[in-house]
């Protein structure tokens, strides 16, 4: 399985928990029909909600329902059409141990099974409230951009999705909740007002939720930048993370922290909490209008970001240039105006190749 996949699956195992625990407190007759709905969509779906029943051990007293125990699924969803992957699944009633699931859906299933606490509050238990249950997905689109595409999307909600070049996000949509997760590259986000369903992005280590705002995260080597234009949102670090199988980590800190209008936060595992920074979040958010901006930055910076949109790659070969500042407004889509300022520049010699440009010290 592969990262995209693992993280695709996590956010269907989290639906599956909450399902659980919702059918050990009881479902009313529309949610059983939400329920049911949700299992035919895919046999995943199935899979994940087994896997969490399961590690509640005991299977019928889990749920008030009996029609919702393990085997009763099985026929149910066989009787759809509906093919399930057994061999994924362990054996009902079989001493084999248990197939191993995630340290965060085996707390949940527990903690269902003594009645005292959803999975929302184990996720988010710092600084979001419990939610409702999940319930079906009601939409889940992927969208990406190649090296230097730009791309501008209205989501169902009314919210704005924009990308920058070479990036891809996965969005996906309930009844509780709006979910984004950034897999790499940088987007802005103009988010409808829906106080009831939280907007919530993913990016590297960084979580982000917003009711109603306009912000911008940058996804970056070792860190994650979020930049807030209108509005607020929280930030935390997130429980999803391909290097570690998408899996919660109960060892980090939890702490929360607000990012208002103007300022920057840079997330980072290694370095956390962090404090926001004023910004001018137009230099932040230039590319949306196909620029980069800068004040005083090294050369090196600057002809590194120009390489997220350059078709021929800029290298600085002289060491002594990399740290020369420079400033000025650039567009993305016009090099040759890049390389007129580079020739521009005292003492400096720019050679251009079809594979690549190379700045060096006369």
């Amino acid at each position: 399985m592969n990262a995209k996949e693992d993280r695709i699956r996590t956010l269907v195992a989290e639906q599956a928990a909450d399902w659980f625990i919702a059918n050990r407190e009881g479902l009313a007759a529309e949610e059983k029909t939400r329920f049911a709905a949700w299992l035919k969509a895919s046999p995943m779906n199935v899979e994940e909600y087994l896997g969490v029943a399961l590690v509640a051990r005991d299977l019928r007293e889990a749920c008030d329902d009996p029609q919702l125990s393990p085997e009763a699924l099985l026929k149910r969803v066989r009787a759809e059409g509906v093919a399930v992957a057994e061999s994924r699944l362990p054996r009902i009633g079989a001493v084999a141990r248990p197939a191993p699931v995630r340290g965060w859906q085996f707390a949940a299933a527990c903690a269902a099974a003594l009645g005292i606490v959803s999975v929302g509050a184990l996720l988010w238990r710092d600084w979001q409230p419990a939610q409702a249950p999940v319930s079906v997905a009601t939409s889940t689109v992927h969208f990406e951009t190649r090296h230097g595409e730009q791309l501008r999307r209205q989501l169902p909600d009314g919210s704005v999705l924009e990308l920058n070049t070479d990036t891809a996000v996965t969005v996906s949509y309930s009844d509780a909740e709006r979910r984004v997760v950034i897999e790499h590259g940088q987007a802005d986000f103009e988010v409808a007002h829906q106080p009831q369903r939280p907007f919530r992005v993913f990016a590297g280590s960084a979580q982000i939720v917003a009711v109603g705002t306009r912000f911008d995260v940058y996804v970056q080597h070792d860190s994650t930048v979020v930049t807030v234009i209108q509005g607020k949102v929280a930030v935390g670090l997130s429980p999803l993370r391909p290097t570690v199988a998408a899996e919660a980590r109960p060892d980090r800190p939890a702490s929360i922290v607000e990012v208002s209008a103007n300022q920057q936060l840079r997330v980072s595992e290694d370095a956390w909490p962090a404090v926001p920074v004023t910004v001018d979040p137009q230099h932040t958010t230039a590319w949306l209008r196909r620029q980069i901006v800068f004040e005083h930055e090294p050369l090196e910076r600057v002809a590194a970001e120009f390489n997220r949109y350059a078709p021929t790659p800029i290298e600085i070969v002289t060491p002594a240039l990399r740290n020369h500042q420079v400033s000025g407004v650039f567009a993305t889509d016009d090099p040759e105006s890049f390389i007129a300022f580079l020739r521009s520049l005292e003492g400096v010699r720019v050679e251009v190749t079809a594979a690549q440009i190379r700045v060096f010290r006369r």
